[in-house]
């Protein structure tokens, strides 16, 4: 039997390839993770936690207005950019020491070093000029943001990777792209006091989302002072003299702004990996073709996370890593099941949805529709004319949950609980089976009694 360096070597340390580089350590295998930049990954460093810090912080401003009718007199506020911009740099390189502390800790060699494969069980450490070999390999490099390149100008504009770094705070942003990521930066944003526009080629944001929940999402953020343009992308950017840029549209508008954000998509990191010559299939838009276990094309290679283009959640990655090292490590063979993840939207307001959206659920079987807008009793004595909107998919026949769609204060958090009701296949009647807790905005979830007639502007 051939002897390699390593049992189990991984690249990547994002929190997919972290967590199985730990839990195969501490099965006893002897294991190595390559890390080119910084251990973390996009979440913790570029991605979920320095965003969520962020919309945090641009909650603030709508709070301060909310207070006045709950009897406070704000007398002032003013918000310092670089003061928070280093805050969350400093709880992200946190986090990233305490990846590096659970790895020691289980045993797992960090190579500070770009891997690159060579065949099926063997890697070339680029700076060290090093050939390293592994019994099974874990590719886990995650994603990265991607540029219009043939747009002119697009050099000019920045992306979500470079927005945390900002020296200072624009007056004044257009962002491309309609999809969570260009929301939840709108939302940052706008809530920050710049001047935000969302360009978007479709005829509405959050493409992919129910459409109820895409209708609330955008009236919301205009209602809120985000300008958003649909129906039209970004032809050119040029420099102005005064440092500005001159954006325009394919619909012949001119916008000028201090700053443009590219939010049009990720693509998946394994460029220049060798996976080619390795002999890893992998589809047009270059993720990393997998099995329901992660097995790549080639028997000793797997591949876990962003990088396989799956469904792009960090929880989902962590799941797959764990699938993966149970199979492999612990001998109790496993798979991810991908169907009914929640996910949700840190944009304003925030969105938490699993299951399937109306359209999907039409397209399978008779659904029932059940909806509810509301203002929340805080935004009443407050002033503040934002509802939250509720709806529930339910299959017709067998009265099965199918989905449940939430977009207001807190609906991230609501939906983790629902996704356990959606998951398990419990029914509406099981459903409104427990009893109310008042009073809050989720007991709405629980009291919606009929459904609503079909609305012939909706889905067929």
């Amino acid at each position: 039997m051939p002897q390699y360096d390593y049992d189990l070597f991984v690249i990547g340390a994002g929190s997919g390839g972290v967590r199985a580089a730990r839990l195969a350590a501490k099965a006893g295998a002897k294991v190595a993770v390559a890390e080119q930049v910084q251990v973390g990954g996009t979440c913790v460093l570029r991605g979920c936690v320095p965003k969520k810090l962020l919309v945090y912080a641009s909650e603030y401003s709508q709070a301060f207005r909310d207070a006045k009718g709950f009897g406070w007199t704000v007398d002032w506020a003013r918000f310092d950019w670089p003061t928070l911009r280093e805050a969350v740099q400093a709880e992200v390189n946190r986090l990233s020491g305490l990846y590096i502390k659970n790895l020691n800790a289980a045993g797992v060699g960090i190579i500070e070093d770009r891997a690159v494969l060579v065949d099926a069980h063997t890697l070339r450490l680029e700076r060290q000029g090093k050939l390293v070999t592994a019994e099974r390999i874990l590719i886990a490099t995650g994603g990265h943001t991607y540029r219009p390149v043939d747009t002119p100008g697009q050099e000019l504009g920045i992306t979500s990777t470079d927005a945390f770094l900002l020296n200072a705070l624009p007056s004044s942003i257009v962002i491309a792209g309609g999809g969570y990521i260009a929301l939840e930066f709108a939302t940052i944003f706008s809530g920050l006091g710049v001047d935000t526009t969302v360009v978007y080629r479709g005829e509405r944001v959050l493409r992919g989302f129910d459409h109820d929940i895409r209708a609330h999402v955008q009236a919301e953020l205009q209602r809120t002072g985000v300008n958003i343009i649909c129906g039209s992308v970004i032809d050119e950017v040029a420099p102005l003299p005064d440092g500005r840029k001159l954006i325009t549209l394919s619909n012949s508008m001119r916008l000028e702004a201090d700053q443009l954000m590219w939010a049009v998509g990720r693509e998946p990191n394994t460029r220049g990996l060798g996976l080619e010559a390795a002999g890893v299939r992998l589809t047009e838009r270059g993720a990393v073709v997998v099995d329901a276990h992660s097995r790549t094309s080639v028997p000793s290679i797997w591949a876990v996370g962003d990088v396989t283009d799956r469904i792009n959640l960090t929880p989902v990655a962590i799941r797959e890593a764990v699938a993966f090292a149970e199979t492999e490590f612990m001998r109790r063979p496993m798979a991810f099941d991908h169907a009914d993840v929640a996910s949700a939207v840190f944009c304003r307001p925030p969105v938490g949805v699993v299951g399937l959206t109306e359209e999907q659920a039409r397209e399978k079987c008779k659904v029932r529709i059940f909806r509810t807008s509301f203002r929340p009793m805080k935004n009443i004595i407050a002033g503040n004319e934002q509802k939250t909107l509720m709806k529930l998919v339910v299959n017709a026949e067998s009265d099965r949950m199918l989905g449940v769609h939430i977009a207001g204060p807190e609906a991230p958090e609501l939906v983790q609980m629902a996704a356990i009701a959606v998951k398990a296949g419990l029914t509406k009647a099981q459903w409104d089976a427990t009893c109310a807790v008042h009073p809050t905005a989720a007991e709405e979830l629980v009291l919606m009694g009929e459904p609503i007639a079909h609305d012939p502007e909706g889905p067929a």
